[in-house]
């Protein structure tokens, strides 16, 4: 039809997505920022999951990179199914004396601890026959653990334990890990939403009653389009729960949004806890790790910094943990290698951790010509989506919405009826807006 944008390309890959059109006149909407905040979020790191038999040198050493990182709280797993193996009540004492260790250690290092709590036991999962069979109590790698419990009051008892025992050394307690994964892995079996609401419903006023100050997460959500989290209010999860976890590697700042946006919709104005999230430095040997793009050792260090002073400001974002402290021969996501040495990542974060309020890397742009059209290139921050404009005098003549590459780069060839001069082109981040952006003319 007259005078609609007319679709160009569409192409979306690891190393670039871009939705483009030629624009109307006089189209050219600003992005409005958000209220900010003067007090920045919780930040701290992931640590290792607990369980019977770790070194509690281990702990003492993790802890003690957390503080020197000026961590202000740390996020460790907890797997029912490793401390309460054998039945109701039946704690297991080796299991147990590392997490006493390892909230003490915190406590006195001037940090919370964020309890992920997941991993069915044995003798509560649901899972069907042939998986319980082959479950054995305090395996914890058994693919009955994933099945959530047959009744959730078991689950309830449990973290309302631990919410007695440790008390407000506890930042929160996260109930359950990734409910909404696609892998089976954490949170297996059918009527995912419906299940996961009723431990939530179940665990929340236990905790609430053993100790009033630990915070409850819910959610633990890696998905950003909001199907699963609609499906959980639908399943009555609002008044449950003091913060909504997000675990998000990809696009984050964009994720967030997205999410917020669905809480909005739906009457929810608790803060989210970004407690998993980061990149792994395992680039150039690998191209992809854990679903994730490798990157470089200072990408990594630089995109720790940008996504910390990004989300700074932003009031409803009560945390962020990043995924981890200590990398393993398989994973590169640590701040630390497997062999303790820092990587540039470790003085990333502690500077982010020490001055969350400075400016994130800038939006670059350079215009040259080649082949009778304009090439832009640049660079930005890391985390959410771009957006080009390019003008012939006021008049809005081309738009490209699109994600910068691994390493934080894109280049675009603007289309050939534009010409190749009188453009003025402008290139900004969504989360930042207009005002950060860069422009140019040619």
């Amino acid at each position: 039809m007259p005078g609609r944008p007319h679709v160009l390309f569409l192409s979306l890959t690891l190393a670039l997505c871009a939705l483009a059109w030629l624009a109307p006149a006089g189209r050219g909407e600003r992005i409005a920022k958000a209220n900010v905040s003067n007090t920045a979020p919780l930040g701290g790191v992931n640590l290792e999951t607990v369980y019977s038999g770790a070194s509690l040198v281990g702990v003492d050493r993790e802890i003690a990179v957390a503080r020197a990182l000026h961590a202000k709280v740390v996020r460790v797993g907890v797997p029912w199914s490793g401390l309460e193996p054998l039945g109701p009540n039946q704690i297991n004492p080796g299991a147990l004396t590392v997490m006493d260790r390892l909230t003490s250690d915190a406590a006195a290092a001037g940090i919370k601890v964020i309890a992920m709590i997941e991993s069915s036991p044995c003798w509560a999962s649901s899972a069907p026959a042939p998986l319980l069979r082959a479950c054995k109590p305090g395996g914890g790698s058994s693919k009955a653990s994933s099945w959530p419990p047959t009744d959730p009051a078991s689950y309830a008892a449990f973290t309302a334990y631990l919410a007695r025992r440790y008390g407000t050394r506890l930042a929160a307690i996260e109930v359950w890990n990734e409910p909404d994964q696609a892998n089976q892995l954490y949170f297996a079996g059918p009527e995912k939403p419906q299940r996961y609401a009723a431990i939530l419903r179940a665990a929340y006023p236990a905790i609430k009653q053993a100790s009033p100050g630990v915070s409850v997460l819910a959610g633990s959500l890696v998905g950003s389009n909001g199907v699963f989290l609609r499906a959980l209010y639908a399943a009555g999860i609002k008044g449950y729960y003091d913060g909504l976890a997000v675990h998000f590697y990809s696009l984050t700042l964009a994720a967030i949004r997205a999410t917020r946006e669905v809480q909005v919709t739906n009457g929810d104005t608790k803060p989210l806890w970004l407690d998993e999230f980061g990149w792994s430095s395992c680039w150039p040997r690998y191209r992809i790790q854990q679903e994730q793009a490798c990157v470089t050792a200072q990408t990594q260090a630089r995109n720790i910094i940008d996504l910390f002073r990004s989300l700074a400001r932003t009031p409803y974002i009560a945390s962020e943990v990043i995924y981890q402290l200590q990398g393993s021969v398989s994973e590169n996501f640590g701040v630390v290698n497997a062999n303790g040495t820092h990587k540039p990542a470790f003085a990333a974060l502690s500077r982010a951790l020490v001055s969350p309020f400075g400016p994130a890397s800038p939006v670059t742009l350079s215009l040259r010509r080649h082949g009778g059209r304009v090439l832009a290139s640049g660079s930005g921050p890391v985390g959410d989506y771009m957006e080009l404009e390019a003008f012939q005098g006021s008049l809005l003549r081309y738009r490209a919405l699109f994600t910068l590459n691994r390493f934080n780069r894109y280049s675009i060839a603007l289309p050939r009826v534009l010409g190749s001069s009188g453009l003025q082109v402008r290139v900004y981040q969504y989360w930042a807006g207009l005002d950060e952006g860069a422009q140019r003319s040619i």
